[in-house]
């Protein structure tokens, strides 16, 4: 499982067809990718970090606060597409990334973990398979890369 997190002040998610919006203010977004072969083990690894990790400022201007620290939100958008492999030609190959059935349940822990970890009203997500427009005012800039696997 692989999360791009990117410490922000402003992200939205937009799905036109479905109605759909939702929106924070400071914290972070979080792309998450899953693979094939990923299992709950990497949900819960890779929601723990992404809660605990010390990106945000603290007076000393020193990245040492976590999400739960500065009260920050946290907006998740599904993206296999952290999962393609461009090695080859010019068209990517996504036969890393996990089919829905194994996906979704993997989506929807992390997302049940960073809600424990971080508090229900904290967190925020897309849609699951939908296609978005996500908007990102990345702070710093501050990105990180995360993956279950390393």
């Amino acid at each position: 499982m692989r999360a791009v997190i990117q410490r922000v002040s402003y992200g939205s998610v937009k799905i036109l067809d479905e109605n759909y919006f939702e929106e924070i203010k400071n914290g972070m977004v979080i792309l998450l990718g899953i693979r094939n072969d990923d299992t709950e083990k990497d949900s819960i690894y890779l929601a723990d970090k992404c809660s605990y990790i010390r990106i945000f400022e603290d007076e000393n201007k020193k990245m040492n606060l976590s999400l739960s620290e500065t009260n920050g939100e946290v907006l998740i958008i599904s993206q296999f597409t952290l999962y393609g492999d461009a090695r080859k030609g010019y068209r990517p190959s996504f036969t890393e990334a996990a089919k829905p059935d194994i996906a979704i349940p993997l989506y929807e822990k992390f997302i049940s973990k960073m809600k424990q970890n971080i508090g229900d009203d904290k967190v925020k997500t897309g849609i699951f398979g939908a296609m978005m427009k996500v908007e990102i005012h990345n702070d710093g800039p501050v990105t990180i890369i995360i993956d279950s696997k390393n």
